[in-house]
C-alpha cells in the first residue's frame, strides 16, 4: 500500500511558476513509476507527465513540454512536477499517482494508488 500527498498548488499569474510535490509513504517508493495528472472543472482527468521508478525515463504530454519537468527523490520518497511558464488552461486539480512495476504509462486505469489532489489556478 502506498499513500501519497500532493502539496505546492496555488494561485499564480500567468507566464509564473509552481513546483508540485508529491510525498509518499513505505519503503518501496522507489520501485513504483510515478506520474502526474489533471482535471479541469467539467472534464476529464488526463495525463501531464510520468516518470520510471529509477528516474531514467519521464515522458510529457505535448501540451506541457517545454514548460514542466517531472522529477523524484527516492531518498525522500517524493515526485516533483515543476511548471514553468504556466497559461490559464493549465488551471486544474492535479493527481499523482503510482504504478507498481516501475514503467511508464499514461492511461489513469493503469496506475494502482492516487493522491487527493492539489489545486492549481493560473490568472489571465
Amino acid at each position: 500500500q502506498v499513500q501519497l500527498v500532493e502539496s505546492g498548488g496555488g494561485l499564480v499569474q500567468a507566464g509564473g511558476s509552481l513546483r508540485l510535490s508529491c510525498a509518499a509513504s513505505g519503503r518501496t517508493f522507489s520501485t513504483y513509476a510515478m506520474a502526474w495528472f489533471r482535471q479541469a472543472p467539467g472534464k476529464e482527468r488526463v495525463f501531464v507527465a510520468a516518470i520510471t521508478s529509477s528516474g531514467g525515463s519521464t515522458y510529457g504530454t505535448d501540451a506541457v513540454k517545454g514548460r514542466f519537468t517531472i522529477s523524484r527523490d527516492n531518498a525522500k520518497n517524493t515526485v516533483y512536477l515543476q511548471m514553468n511558464s504556466l497559461k490559464p488552461e493549465d488551471t486544474a486539480v492535479y493527481y499523482c499517482a503510482a504504478r507498481w512495476d516501475g514503467s511508464l504509462r499514461v492511461r489513469a486505469d493503469e496506475f494502482d494508488f492516487w493522491g487527493q489532489g492539489t489545486q492549481v489556478t493560473v490568472s489571465s
